[in-house]
């Protein structure tokens, strides 16, 4: 009897919750599972793979639903899109249509007032502010710097046994950048500013289990330190004003501080940690990969070399710095550094959440429900890319790129495209341009990939480095 007055609970609860979660709309949904109660589908979304290919929890649903799909991910019903027509739609839609969206999970990591969470005229207004740390001005005012801290990176790699090129290359990106936001230096400051931020990132993807022990408290936790000191250092600024600008804190400190301000301390605070987070992050994971195809392909390696060779030939001093105008000609660098993104796939998925009931095709969106687009099924799309997982930046030849198309999205999309997209490869040529002419060097260990969904390089990758 037992058994059977618990099997009824169970079924009306699975009926309750799958009304909850498929709200009346003028159309149909599309087709979909909503998985458990409360948990949904998550676990299957969360479950590692070893493959560059497409995760195995978007191949089995578009195998058995299509393209466009439905699902659950930590009690939260959304629609799950694969297909190029409806992630450009929705993009092309923004502050129309659809708007930007992330889960509750992701909004406690990086701040109620991240960037993501802004809309209007207010992330105009702050889009603009970070454009004016890496607009083209200011990146060709920084190549030298770039180049100058490649150039000692890899003097210092040359001097040891093994060097992890991950470890490394983060450590590099993030103290040239923080320098620049914060002119925070690691080998001064009293507080481990990175080590808070790689506390932060073993946690970022997991389930939200805010327990202590658990990878989600440690990420927490290495957020309200990290703010904890971009907080204090606010503090001691406004004690303490400077007579000119020396970074791009003082620059928010003076928009903050404005008598008809539009930006509050918050969003302050959470844009500098984003913008640390973000900075370095991603362009050394690209980086890693695309030393490692570099290693795997000597075909590329040898191409790469006669390119940047052919720049120093060029110069009337061969020991001058790089020039804007070598950079903007490094045409097989962008084609490696192309198909890098592509194959890395760094951002595994972007969100929105429809603004108002939504029809696509036979399907409709309803309003209020969020939409999970998925880069990676656009790039490995063997009908777009021609053996999607062979690594071929020839593949690029003659292609003109932008920054983000309809089925090339590894920064986004529409308006909301990554303002550091031009920052992060800018920084991958420098250092490829300082690798390729003056080193050589051979893996040792490492380079395995786990993908969760994100990059990663569990056992790092090792390699050894000597001058040519």
């Amino acid at each position: 009897m037992f058994a059977l007055v618990l099997t009824v609970l169970v079924i009306l609860i699975a009926k309750w919750v799958h009304r909850c979660w498929t709200p009346k709309c003028n159309g149909t949904l599309p087709p979909g599972s909503m998985g458990l109660p409360l948990l949904g589908e998550t676990l299957h979304f969360l479950a590692s793979t070893t493959s560059n290919d497409v995760p195995p929890f978007l191949r089995n649903r578009m195998q058995k639903y299509g393209p466009v799909f439905k699902t659950s991910l930590v009690g939260q019903a959304m629609i799950v899109s694969t297909d190029a027509d409806l992630n450009y739609f929705i993009f092309q839609k923004e502050g129309e249509l659809f708007e930007s969206w992330y889960p509750d999970t992701f909004t406690k990591i990086f701040g109620t007032q991240n960037l993501s969470n802004l809309h209007g005229f207010l992330f105009k207004y702050v889009k603009n502010m970070v454009l004016n740390l890496v607009g083209s001005e200011r990146l060709i005012a920084m190549l030298p710097e770039i180049e100058g801290a490649s150039s000692r990176c890899l003097k210092t790699w040359s001097g040891h046994d093994s060097v992890d090129v991950r470890e490394t290359t983060a450590q590099m990106i993030f103290d040239l950048t923080a320098k620049k936001l914060i002119s925070y230096d690691s080998e001064k400051s009293s507080e481990d500013l990175r080590g808070y931020f790689e506390a932060f990132i073993k946690g970022l993807i997991s389930f939200p289990f805010n327990i202590p022990g658990t990878s989600y408290y440690q990420c927490l936790q290495g957020r309200k330190k990290a703010l904890k000191m971009l907080k204090n250092m606010l503090q001691e600024r406004r004690e303490r004003p400077r007579e000119t600008q020396s970074d791009f804190f003082d620059y928010v400190l003076k928009e903050v501080e404005r008598e008809d301000k539009i930006l509050t301390e918050d969003i302050a605070l959470d844009l500098m940690f984003v913008l640390l987070f973000a900075s370095y992050e991603t362009t050394s994971l690209a980086l890693t990969l695309a030393i490692k195809f570099l290693s795997d392909h000597p075909s590329v390696l040898k191409q790469l070399m006669e390119e940047h060779e052919a720049i120093i030939k060029r110069r009337e001093n061969p020991d001058s710095g790089l020039t804007w105008s070598e950079y903007k000609s490094m045409k097989f660098t962008f084609q490696i550094i192309n198909e890098t993104l592509r194959l890395a796939n760094i951002a595994p998925v972007i969100f929105r959440k429809a603004m108002k009931e939504t029809k696509f095709k036979e399907y409709t969106i309803p309003a209020g429900w969020p939409v999970m687009v998925c880069p990676p099924t656009l790039h490995l799309d063997p009908n777009t890319y021609k053996d999607p997982l062979l690594f071929n930046p020839w593949r690029w030849e003659g292609v003109d790129t932008h920054v983000a198309s309809r089925k090339f999205m590894v920064f986004g999309g529409g308006v909301r495209v990554c303002v550091g997209a031009d920052f992060a490869k800018l920084q991958m040529a420098v250092f490829l341009h300082c690798l390729v002419t003056k080193y050589k060097w051979k893996a040792i260990k490492g380079g395995e990939i786990v993908r969760t969904p994100g990059l990663q390089f569990p056992n790092g990758y090792h390699i050894h480095i000597s001058p040519n």
